[in-house]
């Protein structure tokens, strides 16, 4: 039988400082984006280069270490699984959201 499982990989750099989000009973959220580069050759055979963004939120003991050593530009690598929520703008229009929400994390490289 097969199982399918939700699970995504990146390594990118982040595209901003990371926002720590404080919640009222005390827990905790890091969120922040992450860009990603992809390059392929095209009909003419031009090298295209594209950057894809993410949206990445890390919850539990992994924000103390976004908090502490995680900055904008910095190269690292993510672990976890998609999620999609909605909300509605105050116009009335209905907006959609795709998150990488991470259980693990690794950093590669030192800020640029």
């Amino acid at each position: 039988m097969n199982t399918l499982r939700n699970k995504v990989q990146l390594i990118g750099r982040l595209g901003q400082e990371p926002e720590i989000v404080t919640f009222s009973d005390g827990n905790k959220i890091a969120k922040f984006s992450m860009a990603t580069d992809d390059s392929y050759k095209d009909k003419n055979g031009t090298k295209v280069e594209r950057t894809y963004w993410h949206n990445v939120v890390i919850k539990g003991g992994l924000v103390q270490v976004v908090e502490n050593y995680v900055n904008k530009g910095q190269e690292i690598a993510v672990e976890g699984k998609l999620t999609n929520k909605s909300y509605t703008t105050k116009d009335g229009e209905k907006r959609y959201v795709t998150e990488v929400l991470v259980n693990e994390l690794l950093m590669l490289g030192s800020n640029s």
